[in-house]
Order: structure tokens, then sequence, then C-alpha cells
């Protein structure tokens, strides 16, 4: 598999300061959309806040959690304060501020939440393990889930087989993962995709579940109807729907 990464390297901003932007999310046939970043937070008026300080893509700032910089210098943030802990890695050609909605999900409802801008020059996996270690360094934090969309969702699973028993699961939004990384996988997996996505879609998901037969729980969640990729679907009427399933996944095996 190969994956073209020049799009990705204008869409990361440096964690101190930099000019809020916009990103280009990879759409369902991997087409990039315009992806418009949410304020950070609200500020004392209700109005939303201009983010000055250290930030990571315009999207989470030091309200969301502590901010940190990574191979040379992209910015990350962990928020939470709980004892598992959640690594999330984005499309190919997408950013971070898409998943707001899960961050926000998961850090209210007690989980340590890790997002990170990183160049989509290269295949994400080793970051994904870099990221989980960082985060498995943090005080009081004993496991971890890891979760991706698309090339994150296809990467998380190897990287979950890389990483052990640190492992608490896996969720895969939209991802197209390998027969033999399936297989590999002894932690428990939660996909979710659109069916007719042309990536990670109905067929992919029963593909991989087919073949994950080591993995403790196995569950596919296919979204009828539907096309969008990754974490375009918090954009959706499911979004509810899907955020209380990882949720209830997470709750059930963090341990």
């Amino acid at each position: 598999m190969r994956f073209i990464g020049l799009a990705g390297l204008m869409m990361v901003l440096t964690a101190c300061g930099g000019a809020v932007g916009t990103g280009a999310a990879a759409g369902p046939s991997g087409a990039p959309t315009t992806a418009t970043p949410p304020p950070a937070g609200p500020s004392r008026s209700g109005a939303p806040a201009t983010v000055t300080g250290p930030n990571v893509s315009g999207c989470y700032d030091q309200r969301a959690g502590k901010i940190f910089k990574h191979s040379g210098g992209l910015p990350g943030v962990i928020g939470g304060t709980g004892a598992t802990g959640v690594v999330i890695t984005y499309e190919r050609r997408g950013n971070v501020c898409t998943w707001r909605p899960l961050f926000d999900r998961l850090t209210g409802a007690g989980y340590r939440v890790l997002v990170y801008a990183r160049s989509s020059a290269g295949f994400p996996e080793d970051t994904a393990v870099a990221m989980a270690k960082r985060l498995a360094r943090e005080p009081g934090v004993e496991r971890l889930f890891l979760v991706g969309g698309s090339i994150g969702a296809t990467t998380a699973v190897p990287a979950a087989t890389r990483l052990g028993a640190k492992v608490a699961g896996v969720v895969a939004l939209s991802g197209e993962i390998d027969a033999k990384d399936a297989a590999a996988l002894t932690a428990p997996l939660l996909q979710i995709g659109s069916e007719h996505d042309d990536y990670g879609g109905a067929g992919d998901l029963e593909a991989a579940r087919a073949a994950a037969v080591r993995a403790p729980d196995n569950e596919v969640l296919v979204i009828p109807g539907e096309s969008r990729h990754a974490s375009a679907l918090f954009g959706t009427p499911h979004a509810a729907r899907i955020l209380d399933r990882i949720e209830a996944f997470m709750d059930r095996h963090k341990g």
C-alpha cells in the first residue's frame, strides 16, 4: 500500500502561537474535503474564544490539556486525568480538529486522551507507537486504547500488537486492516464504518472481523446507507450512536 503525503504537510501548525487554520480531511474516496476547525473553547461571554497561545492546529489549547511537542516540533495535547489512556491517530490528509467530539466525550468520561498533529509523509504506525509510549509514561496511566481513522485505523492494529499487553483495545473507524495484522491481534477490536465507503466500508470491516480470530471481543458497527469516512461520521446524525458505542466498548475493556 502506498500513501501520498504532500498535502498533509501543509495541515500542521506548530504548538506555539500558530495561526488558526483549516485542514483538508480525506473524504470516502481519499479526495480532500475542506474542514474548518471548531473553536478551542468558549470565552467567559459564551462567544468562541480566539486561540493565541500554545495550541494544536487551532483546535486545542491549554484549556484542553497539556500541550507538548514531538518529532522535531509538531504539537500534541494530553487531556483528562484518568488511569486509562487513549491515543487518537487521524486520517491521511486530515487533522486533529475533526476528532474534537471524541476527545471531549472521552475526557469527560474519565479517560486520558492524547491527540497529535503529524506529517502525512509516512506510514503512521511508528508514530502511533511512540505516542502510546509517551502517554503510558504519564503518572497514573495504566492501560491504553488505540483509536484511528482511515490509515490511522489501519495501522492501529499492528501498532497495538507491537505494544502488547498494555493495550486494552483498538477502535478503528473506516480502516482497511490487513488480514495478517488482524489475525495477530490479541486485544479487543471495535470497527466502525459506513456501508458504502470505498475505503473501510462494510466489506473491509467484515473481512477484518473474520480474520481477527484471536481478538477476545470483535465488534463491527456499520452505518447503513452512508458513505461518510472516518471522523466525518461525527458530523452526521449517527454521531451520538457512534460515540456511545465507543465509550461503552472502552468502559467494558478498560479493566
